[in-house]
């Protein structure tokens, strides 16, 4: 094995995974057993002592593909009207407006659930909960960008949770954490994003 250049590949991967919106293929269908394949990754995330609660809907329905795409439009719609600086950031604002126009194209969206309700709980019910899934969401970004396909990270449909829960028959014990829209992407030229440096953001013992 060359580790050097197993490295290189994964932090290539890892600095160029980003939310595909744009650039998702709305015509191309999706393989369920490569969104299958990538769940399998997926759960090899960590959980909260190991209980391994997660649950994912894979929606194909044209039907319920549109009613969710509707609850995310309806948020989507409040969120983009609310005042914000611009910062040269008129292209995210753009492709976002493109993914809500479309977002019912997409091939497949995959709601990642968790077992257990966190409203009334402390900090550490919490973390614990939500790190349970979210870490599960990303690998399963990472494995489809290592196949060939996007998606882009959406939580705006959480601002009508009851109405997606009702749509999609989820138990009102489970967690909605992440909605993500899968398809094949176009392109190959994904670069790392502009960031500030780490080390304007690390602090060694003690915050400073």
């Amino acid at each position: 094995m060359d580790l050097k250049t197993d490295l290189e590949t994964i932090d290539h991967l890892l600095t160029t995974t980003r939310s595909v919106r744009r650039r998702l293929d709305l015509q191309r269908p999706v393989e369920p057993e490569i969104i299958e394949r990538c769940l399998d990754i997926a759960i090899q995330a960590p959980s909260g002592s190991n209980r391994q609660g997660w649950h994912f809907i894979i929606i194909t329905d044209p039907k319920i593909r549109w009613d969710l795409a509707e609850l995310y439009r309806r948020s989507f719609a409040r969120y983009i009207g609310s005042p914000s600086p611009s910062d040269g950031k008129d292209a995210v604002r753009d492709s976002a407006v493109y993914l809500a126009e479309h977002f019912h194209e997409v091939p497949v969206q995959v709601l990642f659930c968790y077992e257990g309700r966190v409203e009334k709980s402390g900090v550490a019910a919490q973390a614990s909960v939500y790190g349970s899934i979210l870490p599960a969401a990303w690998s399963f970004m990472l494995a489809l960008r290592a196949r060939g396909l996007g998606s882009a990270w959406t939580t705006l449909h959480l601002s009508y949770e009851q109405e997606a829960a009702a749509l999609l028959g989820i138990p009102a014990t489970y967690t909605q954490a992440a909605l993500l829209p899968v398809a094949y992407y176009t392109g190959d030229d994904f670069k790392p994003a502009q960031r500030t440096a780490a080390k304007e953001h690390i602090s060694w013992n003690h915050w400073d």
